[in-house]
């Protein structure tokens, strides 16, 4: 695996360590997670919350960027619920989100921004003793999306 990724998240991958919500170094790009995780096996999206300001937006952001089914609500119950059951998600080793640009939204929203952090922190411990984890990484700054 690439030395562009911490080593908390190839132990995760490659199953030493259990599934849970990583940090990611400002100076490094979230590609590499996203590249490692696919070459592990894993599903990987990226969910990028710049310019979010409201749950509205939120909820339609991740709904494009998860690509969550038809029925999906578009409020947190359904968040809850479609993170809970990935059956509408292809087959995988296991799941990683990296979540860029949270920081403008949490700032905007910071009692949505908690309910957000319950309901990926829920998923993330609904995963965890299956053999399909669930990582999600909280990328700092503006989320460098390049290499």
């Amino acid at each position: 695996m690439s030395p562009e990724v911490p080593p908390a998240l190839v132990a995760v991958l490659d199953g030493r360590t259990p599934a849970g919500v990583l940090p990611w170094p400002a100076d490094r790009p979230v590609a590499h997670a996203l590249a490692a995780a696919r070459q592990a096996g894993w599903h990987a999206a990226a969910l990028d919350l710049n310019g979010v300001g409201d749950k509205a937006a939120f909820m339609d952001r991740c709904a494009a960027a998860l690509d969550f089914p038809a029925y999906f609500g578009g409020n947190w119950d359904a968040l809850a619920d479609c993170l809970t059951d990935l059956s509408w998600c292809p087959p995988a080793r296991g799941r990683l989100l990296v979540v860029t640009g949270w920081q403008e939204y949490a700032a905007a929203a910071p009692e949505d921004w908690g309910v957000v952090e319950g309901v990926l922190a829920d998923a993330v411990g609904y995963w965890r003793d299956t053999d399909t984890g669930l990582v999600v990484i909280m990328a700092g700054g503006r989320g460098r999306q390049g290499a």
